[in-house]
């Protein structure tokens, strides 16, 4: 299976079954229900900013991504694929790193989705060779530290007080948690 055409199924805390897999950019119209679902500070801690309108040249680098340099996976709900419940991304930033952000619905947080995607993203960072993942996550976001933090993500204090460098490495060492 190729980074494009991935696809998992996850059972959630609630017993619910989701779908992981890869965006497509016919998910344009349920990617952006997704976030008018989602809560002004769950926005916030993902954008840095309250954002609920895009630029179709925003709406088009979200949707049109290659699978090489930009991965894209969306969390479906198994008994409604179209209701796209979380969302994560990698995008190289330069040759062997990539940065990482993530974002779950508000109504289905607390549910290990967050977790979930993490996996699957390191797992294709891995397999296409990269050498670390980074994050840029606001201190206060607790909940992103922590899940990051079962994978290995170390953080680092930058210029900016507010925000945590996340940086998680991928050689195989026999140390790094997948």
């Amino acid at each position: 299976m190729t980074p494009a055409t991935y696809s998992a199924r996850e059972r959630l805390r609630d017993g619910r079954f989701i779908h992981i897999r890869a965006l497509k950019p016919d998910d344009e119209a349920d990617m952006l229900v997704a976030v008018h679902r989602t809560h002004a500070e769950s926005l916030r801690r993902r954008f840095f900013a309250v954002r609920r309108e895009f630029t179709k040249k925003e709406i088009d680098f979200f949707l049109h991504v290659d699978f090489v340099y930009h991965v894209a996976l969306v969390a479906t709900l198994d008994s409604d694929p179209h209701q796209i419940i979380g969302g994560c991304r990698y995008i190289m930033t330069e040759p062997g790193s990539a940065e990482v952000a993530f974002v779950v619905v508000d109504a289905f947080q607390g549910q290990g989705i967050g977790a979930m995607l993490t996996r699957h993203l390191v797992g294709i960072a891995r397999a296409a060779g990269l050498k670390e993942l980074t994050a840029e996550v606001l201190a206060e976001n607790i909940a992103m530290h922590k899940v990051l933090g079962q994978f290995g993500f170390q953080a680092s204090h930058g210029a900016d007080p507010q925000v945590i460098h996340l940086t998680l490495p991928l050689i195989s060492d026999g140390n790094t948690t997948s």
